[in-house]
């Protein structure tokens, strides 16, 4: 990669370290977001954001795994970079996902405007590899290389922006035209069903956040089969629909407790209104994800 030349516009660079999902979650600008921790231990996340006008360049960790629901921003083509699986995705405005990260996740991103790509066309070109896993060598060198830069760019640093942003679009471009789809076809809308069906049950138990389901009433309100959600979780999710519901309802439960004010509720009333009827069990469950009590949480607010 050739380096940036200077300029008198700089590069707007943004650092955030976090400490808990909902600041993660919070820290991308023009996405829809929602982060659930789902692995025991004290969150650790950090967010590298760099702006070149039309192009967003951004490097994230998290030391959990983490419930990961996103939509792409509209107007954009996202080039996703698993810094664990050395593989790169491409999203686009349309694109929701519900996910959950392994540990130490780590992803690299570019975030390109589509008026940066040129004249628009009237269909999508790259519909058929969107959230398709694509491995490429020169995505590997190009994601290491944007890393490295990430980690040394100062601010204001005098780099050329629009000059650096047109070499990032080339690049990127270039990356996607050398990969390879890991999917055949038939395997990517065996997936894309599955993505489906995991969507539904997002949407519904969001929807309904203190209701409590069972796995056979989520998978009868996803229109599918018993079967079928257990294997649209295992591989969309990596864990059984009831786990990843239990989960789930802990972090709302925390996300309660952390919004109580003094004299307004208990964790008890906390607990219950989550259909965690077993205080007992709640607080066991409760300190084993968060390392902490809810009482202490509660403290903490």
């Amino acid at each position: 990669m050739t380096a940036p030349s200077s300029d008198a516009r700089p590069v707007c660079v943004r650092r955030l370290e976090t400490s808990c999902a909902e600041q993660q979650e919070q820290g991308s600008e023009g996405w829809q977001l929602h982060y659930a921790q789902m692995s025991a231990g004290q969150f650790h996340g950090r967010l590298v954001q760099a702006e070149l006008g039309p192009v967003q360049v951004y490097e994230e960790r998290m030391n959990t795994r983490i419930e990961q629901y996103y939509q792409a921003p509209s107007d954009a083509l996202v080039f996703s970079f698993d810094m664990n699986e050395g593989s790169f995705y491409l999203l686009d405005g349309n694109t929701r996902n519900l996910w959950v990260t392994p540990e130490h996740y780590r992803e690299i991103a570019v975030v390109i405007q589509l008026a940066a790509l040129g004249p628009p066309s009237p269909d999508c070109p790259w519909e058929d590899l969107l959230l398709t896993p694509l491995k490429s060598g020169h995505g590997s060198l190009f994601s290491r290389w944007l890393s490295k830069w990430l980690g040394g760019i100062e601010q204001p640093d005098g780099e050329q922006a629009a000059s650096l942003s047109r070499q990032l679009v080339d690049d990127c471009l270039y990356v996607l035209e050398c990969s390879e789809a890991q999917r055949s076809s038939h395997q990517a809308r065996h997936m894309a069903g599955h993505r489906r069906v995991v969507q539904r049950v997002f949407e519904l138990v969001n929807a309904y956040p203190t209701e409590h389901f069972s796995a056979l009433q989520l998978a009868s309100a996803a229109g599918t089969s018993f079967q079928h959600l257990r294997q649209a979780f295992a591989e969309c999710v990596g864990m059984p629909p009831s786990a990843w519901l239990r989960h789930h309802r802990l972090n709302l439960a925390r996300q309660a407790l952390l919004r109580l004010r003094p004299g307004q509720g208990t964790v008890a009333e906390v607990a219950m209104s989550y259909s965690f009827w077993h205080l007992g069990r709640f607080a066991e469950s409760y300190r084993q994800l968060f390392l902490e009590s809810p009482r202490e949480t509660l403290a903490s607010r």
